[in-house]
């Protein structure tokens, strides 16, 4: 399925907010903009059963009501749970904390979380379209690799 959430942009939530945020939710993020800007594919596979199919709904149920905390001005725009995700298990126990919201909400926002269902990304977001558009290699020289 696709899931269209440019109406989203005008309160600053964009698909990449929400495809990041799934992450803490547990779930891989799904494919963007693809084959529509602005949107989520979903492709749950015959393999998922039920209670998997039911605690994505969950998660896609709670992501809806923080973006209507966004619209309803309880977070500000640009720092939220969806435009600071991934929250990773560095920043979540990190002495400092002067994000908006709790630890709590970051890490734990549906009770399931607690109950094994926790997946611990070791990066918070990179800039996508700059890494794609720039690469760099990490490779020695290519004359390094010619013989004598």
């Amino acid at each position: 399925m696709i899931i269209d959430l440019n109406p989203f942009k005008a309160i600053g939530v964009q698909a990449e907010d929400v495809a990041k945020r799934l992450i803490d939710y547990g779930f891989h993020s799904p494919t963007l903009s693809f084959p529509v800007a602005g949107t989520l594919m979903i492709e749950p596979t015959e393999s998922e059963d039920m209670a998997e199919l039911d605690r994505f709904c969950d998660a896609m149920i709670q992501i809806r009501e923080e973006i209507d905390e966004i619209a309803r001005g309880e977070f500000p725009e640009k720092s939220n749970v969806l435009h600071n995700a991934p929250h990773t298990a560095e920043l979540l126990t990190a002495d400092e904390w002067d994000l908006p919201y709790s630890r709590e909400k970051a890490a734990y926002p549906l009770p399931y979380l607690r109950l094994g269902h926790k997946f611990w990304p070791s990066v918070g977001r990179v800039d996508n379209a700059y890494g794609d558009r720039n690469l760099v290699c990490t490779c020695p020289p290519i004359e390094s690799y010619m013989q004598a």
